[in-house]
């Protein structure tokens, strides 16, 4: 049997941490989906890297998970009939741009993505080169479709942006969305070099925790970044 290994890319988000854990673990144990969260929760003092935390979530899942998911903390599913099931005939895009409450673009492919471990690895993983946020996932895209994969979408879904409950509360939670640099130029062009096999981190430490009875790992990472290829992974 399949087993999915749910990828939070995480900085201090407790409060929605609090409610995501508890909540995914009912939603996917009612789906009859074995799984394993996993909260990648990034310690150093870079700007933050979601693409890179998911590389080593892939890296550190273990071999009992043989699919994932790249979940944002602040989107929770409403719908039950939304499908979290091995999506061998390539990547399922759960919260596509008919459903999501905010992002409607046809290439969009953030907020919940399952993929197989095979055909992460086809792709390389994500860019390591998105520090800040957005448009890691853009690229991201445009690996998959590099790798001969198609993207799927849900279909018979009739909740429409009803099919999501967003937690993000822009007031109190700024985004880091400042461009440093080169990164003006660099963040609409597709990484030929790097992803998994590049991604340079440590473990800090690794933790399994229930949090309201539901059971998930904390993995504390320590990005690194040269900043030579990079200037923008720090804010000075």
């Amino acid at each position: 049997p399949h087993r999915l290994a749910l990828l939070v890319p995480f900085r201090e988000r407790f409060e929605e941490l609090l409610a995501f854990v508890p909540y995914m673990h009912r939603f996917l144990s009612k789906k009859r989906i074995r799984h394993h969260i996993f909260i990648l929760n990034q310690v150093d003092h870079f700007r933050f890297n979601r693409a890179s935390l998911i590389n080593v979530g892939f890296l550190e899942s273990g071999n009992d998970t043989d699919y994932i998911a790249m979940h944002d903390v602040d989107l929770l599913p409403l719908n039950e009939h939304l499908d979290y099931s091995f999506p061998d005939a390539g990547p399922f895009h759960v919260a596509s741009p008919e459903l999501h409450p905010l992002y409607h673009y046809k290439t969009y492919v953030g907020g919940i993505l399952l993929l197989t471990k095979q055909h992460y690895e086809l792709c390389n993983g994500m860019s390591n080169r998105f520090w800040g946020w957005g448009r890691e996932d853009d690229e991201f895209y445009r690996r998959i479709k590099g790798a001969g994969l198609q993207v799927r979408r849900p279909s018979g879904i009739t909740t429409g942006y009803e099919t999501f409950q967003h937690l993000h509360d822009p007031a109190w939670r700024k985004r880091d969305q400042k461009r440093i640099a080169a990164q003006k130029q660099e963040q609409f062009k597709v990484d030929r070099e790097g992803g998994l096999n590049n991604v340079r981190y440590r473990i800090e430490s690794r933790t399994d925790l229930s949090v309201a009875g539901a059971p998930c790992t904390v993995l504390n990472i320590l990005l690194d970044c040269d900043t030579n290829e990079t200037p923008w992974c720090t804010f000075g």
